[in-house]
């Protein structure tokens, strides 16, 4: 895990090395608190209009509602949104993939991302990014939204280890979890609290 008193160039730097030591960083702190507190009043607000939609598994004509597997419900990012905070949270993690691309040469070319409610209860089991037929996923990102979350409020993205281990994220407001989409199946646990958070995908230009 990284120190949260670091400067934002050196708090990046810091990420990247994790990423290619490890194949995955947890960095609290990765977006200021302002930030995140104007992300979740703009997630709550945006529910409230109706403009989320309940998540599904699979794509195309295999794409279902299954929520025993995924209960959250999404909105996806506009990289063009004129809002403040979307735009300031885009330009952090621009200077992020410039950087592990700069250090990594992982050839990342876009990022695609959503906003994700889940109720209490509700979860996402084990699963990867990366599709079968489709390496363009490179490196998944979840920034957490939540504001004075409890170790008992449960909801931890569990990162499953090469090694047969586990490593458990908890859902604090302002954290980054980043790893290799191939690499690291991962779960999200059901939470005693709604939980709001970011996830999204860096892509590379399919061949």
């Amino acid at each position: 895990m990284i120190e949260s008193a670091l400067s934002s160039h050196d708090l990046i730097a810091s990420a990247v090395d994790a990423i290619a030591a490890c194949g995955y960083v947890v960095a609290p702190h990765f977006v200021d608190d302002a930030t995140v507190a104007a992300l979740r009043l703009r997630t709550l607000e945006l529910d409230a209009d109706g403009l989320f939609s309940p998540a599904a598994v699979g794509r195309g004509s295999t794409r279902l509602r299954r929520v025993d597997v995924r209960g959250d419900r999404i909105r996806w990012l506009d990289p063009n949104s004129p809002d403040e905070s979307e735009q300031s949270l885009y330009a952090k993690l621009e200077a992020l993939r410039v950087a592990v691309n700069r250090e990594l040469q992982l050839g990342l070319f876009e990022l695609e991302a959503h906003y994700a409610i889940y109720p209490t209860g509700r979860g996402y089991a084990r699963h990867l990014d990366r599709f079968r037929d489709d390496d363009s996923r490179v490196l998944s990102i979840v920034l957490y939204l939540n504001d004075g979350w409890r170790a008992e409020d449960g909801g931890a993205l569990r990162l499953y280890l090469p090694n047969g281990g586990s490593v458990d994220v908890k859902p604090e407001g302002g954290t980054l979890a980043a790893f290799l989409a191939d690499r690291y199946a991962h779960e999200v646990m059901p939470a005693a609290r709604i939980r709001l958070s970011i996830a999204g995908w860096f892509r590379r230009r399919r061949a």
